[in-house]
């Protein structure tokens, strides 16, 4: 996915997350919404404890990620999705385990005026 972390992190990966949003430049964009598609990748501390026990308070929640990204894409509209791509890194990197995150907003509906099959905004974030 085009991810540069570094190699010691363990990487947990949730591609397709789809929302409704209202995010974009033009009314009809903030009137009517459409489908934004996201995927993560997480840098993050060992997963090896996680495996041992057998135990998810050892790892992400991926289902908590999941649905702070719907949270996001659903919430305030943006005019720009690299500022939701940016908002939605820096929820991934609250969550105790994340050291660093590639988020990959597609927004495959975007009013471009020549056919296409995607547009998307990759960011890598890390702390």
């Amino acid at each position: 996915m085009g991810e540069v972390f570094s190699g010691d992190l363990d990487r947990i990966m949730l591609h397709g997350v789809r929302a409704r949003g209202y995010h974009g430049l033009f009314p009809e964009e903030r009137e009517q919404g459409q489908e934004f598609v996201v995927d993560v990748v997480l840098g993050v501390m060992s997963i090896n404890r996680a495996a041992k026990h057998d135990d998810l308070a050892d790892t992400v929640d991926y289902g908590e990620v999941a649905a702070a990204i719907v949270a996001l894409v659903e919430g305030p509209a943006m005019n720009l999705i690299e500022a939701l791509a940016v908002r939605i890194a820096e929820r991934c990197l609250a969550f105790d385990m994340v050291r660093a995150v590639t988020v990959t907003v597609h927004k495959p509906d975007a009013p471009i005026p020549v056919p296409f099959t995607d547009v998307a905004v990759r960011i890598t974030r890390s702390r």
